[in-house]
């Protein structure tokens, strides 16, 4: 029996992957969390076969757990599974020696065949991503920039910006003014483009 641990901060998404996954004769769920601080606690507790790990969680992000995990030497093979095809977040998980990068959208039956590869020994990443990795420009952003260049994409006005990023107006319109300038674009929307564009956002 492959054991399982899920981290995935939507719940909904969590409870469905948690059924579908305990539905398989050879694999079983152990634990799961919404937040990446708990994640990581009950990991090392429990010490699963494979954990599968969201990026973007509250807390500490699924790369950081991932990061913990390889620091630890814990025999747990790590999954990220996310929506982001982001370059900076592929190289960290490569570092942090994860076993497979796979994209949310993709098919259930794809995350149970990397479950039973990577318990093979084998490493797998979601081909699309990989092309996507190829192909993306470096991206000049720092992760400040690109925390603000986020909040762009999602909209609002620089007040509100500086609200959701707990920043000075003042700063907010330093970063854009950065960004504007790496890039080489005039406007947020060429930004925000631009950004999509090469798989930063």
């Amino acid at each position: 029996m492959i054991k399982l641990y899920l981290a995935e901060d939507q719940s909904m998404l969590n409870g469905a992957l948690t059924q579908i996954l305990n539905l398989e004769d050879d694999l079983e769920v152990v634990g799961s969390a919404t937040d990446g601080k708990s994640a990581w606690e009950e990991i090392a507790k429990l010490k699963p076969d494979v954990a599968i790990l969201d990026i973007e969680m509250p807390e500490e992000t699924g790369l950081d757990v991932a990061d913990k995990i390889n620091e630890s030497v814990l025999q747990t093979r790590v999954i990220i599974l996310t929506t982001f095809a982001q370059k900076a977040y592929f190289e960290h998980a490569i570092k942090a020696q994860v076993s497979g990068y796979l994209l949310k959208d993709s098919p259930t039956d794809d995350l149970v065949s990397t479950i039973r590869q990577v318990m093979e020994g084998k490493t797998v990443f979601d081909p699309e991503l990989v092309v996507n990795m190829v192909n993306a420009t470096d991206n000049p952003l720092t992760d400040q920039e690109m925390n603000v260049l986020r909040a762009v994409s999602e909209g609002g006005k620089t007040q509100e910006l500086a609200q959701k990023l707990f920043l000075s107006e003042g700063t907010v319109r330093n970063y854009l003014s950065s960004i504007f300038s790496k890039l080489g674009v005039h406007n947020r929307l060429e930004a925000v483009n631009l950004a999509k564009k090469n798989k930063w956002l």
